[in-house]
């Protein structure tokens, strides 16, 4: 059967696979205490042009919004983020249930918006009764958006320059951060991040790795005995060495950046057959992401022959359905895909 459904559906690449093999029966320090961390540390440093930036692998996507939410907020603080965005949405509320609030957003496409940003956080403040609501201590963005979207250079420098204003710490989302940076459509670049971001994390978990998440501080900010914050969220990996040794390969050799542009690439191909067969796309997506409307009878025959992600129902006779290519993704199963519409 084949499989768009997501960009997490294959194992790893075969070169981090090799080389967890290669160095398996070395005994080294656990947390996240080894070599092959350290030297992972030191190569997403020089790829993000920020050589004082702090690093800390986590194992997922949720945990790592959930644990840094809660790290750099206070009790009373709430984080704002787009109403469509993953922390609202598809994580169970797991920021609420470590008492935080996700301060809802309108959206656009996934994105917001700074002048929308701002226009909120000034009423917050303006409010005479303000000292009785939950306070914005943060922003939370993800690029790509859930939506496959993309924020420009600018957009970030705006989104970043309000944040500032407020003295309030700007945190990006990067589960699929490579199939962003490797789109023909951008100007946004790691350092461009590291330049706009407070914090931000570097997703593995979809982008060919077993497991694991880069999270990166980039203004001297990393919460204080941040390892103790994270043991106590129980997300503390004694064989921390399994997260460096895949980073240490995904950046080895412009590997994270070669497989994330192989997904583009497929997601191209996609998009040129729908086309060709007049499709609808529910909207223009720039990454890995794609979403195309079909009849609910084309859809009930086609989930019989291939995966796919339902996105929602724009109307009683149609269904939008997400099809996600990936860094394993082969030309050969995107074009027996077209071949079944």
């Amino acid at each position: 059967m084949l499989s768009f459904e997501s960009d997490y559906v294959e194992g790893a690449h075969e070169r981090i696979l090799q080389r967890l093999i290669e160095t398996n029966l070395e005994q080294l320090s656990g947390y996240g205490q080894d070599c092959y961390c350290a030297r992972a540390k030191e190569k997403i440093r020089q790829a993000c042009e920020c050589p004082g930036a702090e690093i800390f692998f986590l194992t997922g996507g949720t945990q790592t919004n959930m644990i840094t939410i809660d790290a750099l907020l206070k009790s009373y603080e709430g984080v704002a983020a787009a109403k469509t965005g993953h922390v609202s949405t598809h994580e169970a509320g797991a920021v609420e249930f470590h008492g935080h609030k996700v301060l809802e957003l309108p959206e656009h496409q996934g994105k917001i918006c700074a002048k929308e940003l701002e226009a909120f956080l000034k009423s917050f403040w303006q409010d005479e009764n303000h000292e009785h609501m939950v306070f914005p201590g943060m922003v939370y963005i993800s690029h790509p958006t859930e939506y496959g979207t993309l924020y420009s250079r600018e957009e970030l420098k705006e989104l970043s320059s309000v944040c500032r204003s407020y003295e309030i710490p700007l945190y990006l989302d990067g589960a699929r951060l490579g199939y962003g940076l490797m789109s023909r459509d951008t100007d946004v670049t790691l350092p461009v991040i590291a330049e706009y971001c407070d914090v931000f994390y570097i997703g593995g978990t979809k982008v060919g790795a077993l497991c694991g998440e880069a999270l990166v501080f980039t203004k001297d900010n990393m919460p204080g005995h941040f390892t103790a914050v994270v043991k106590q969220h129980g997300a503390l990996l004694a064989k921390g060495r399994l997260l460096g040794i895949q980073f240490d390969t995904l950046f080895t050799d412009g590997l994270y950046f070669e497989i994330s542009r192989h997904a583009i690439e497929m997601a191209g191909i996609l998009k040129e057959g729908l086309d060709k067969k007049g499709y609808r796309r529910y909207l223009e997506s720039p990454t890995n992401q794609q979403f195309v409307i079909l009849e609910n009878e084309k859809y009930q025959a086609l989930k019989k022959e291939a995966a796919m992600g339902f996105w929602e129902k724009p109307d009683p006779g149609h269904t939008v359905v997400r099809l996600a290519t990936s860094w394993a993704t082969r030309r050969e199963d995107v074009e027996a895909f077209l071949a079944l519409l």
